[in-house]
């Protein structure tokens, strides 16, 4: 059996609740251009690391050793969700994001270590550099969403959300008519492990 699996920085919950409220601000301020996208519900909002596809269930142990070794080479992560953008662009959305700040060369290097640990798996490495973003929102028409730019805009100078990343973790999406809900695995504490008898 294959299993649809991504590796993400899952919010804590004040973080998510935090998240979700700029979300429905944004929403509110975009008024009846807000149908024109598929908003992502709040239990679903996260910072995609690397999205792994179809992966056969004999692997699994593999992925997971791969994650736990790049989480134990990073450290926890001072981030910040700052502001709002646009993929491709912000004036004809196909995806609406909320930003990350805050200590992107930790973020990358860690990006970055976790690529290079699962490539030997199968698993390509990206091409591009990491844009760290939440995705909240996608397009229903494939052209973009011309009536969300002024609210993206507005959102821009919303105060700064502070979260701290101490894990990471696999995920796995199931699938149906419905959209997909998303499945902890397993996570992964960022930093070295400690030893049993060392003081904490």
């Amino acid at each position: 059996m294959n299993l649809r699996l991504f590796a993400a920085l899952d919010p804590p919950d004040p973080v998510r609740r935090k998240l979700a409220g700029w979300q429905a601000d944004l929403r509110r301020s975009a008024g009846r251009h807000a149908d024109e996208v598929r908003w992502t519900p709040a239990d679903r909002l996260h910072v995609t690391l690397q999205f792994l596809g179809a992966v056969p269930e004999e692997r699994l142990e593999a992925v997971r050793e791969a994650m736990a070794g790049a989480a134990a080479g990073s450290r926890p992560l001072r981030l910040e969700v700052h502001g709002a953008g646009g993929f491709p662009t912000s004036r004809r959305p196909r995806v609406v994001w909320l930003g990350l700040s805050g200590d992107p060369g930790g973020l990358a290097a860690l990006a970055g270590d976790l690529g290079r640990r699962l490539a030997p798996l199968g698993f390509p490495l990206e091409g591009r550099p990491l844009t760290p973003h939440v995705t909240i929102g996608r397009s229903r028409d494939g052209r973009g969403a011309p009536g969300l730019g002024g609210a993206i805009a507005g959102a821009a100078t919303a105060e700064a959300i502070p979260w701290r990343a101490g894990e990471i973790s696999l995920f796995r999406s199931h699938l149906s008519s419905e959209g997909s809900r998303h499945e902890v695995l397993a996570r992964f504490p960022l930093g070295p492990l400690r030893d049993e008898g060392e003081e904490k």
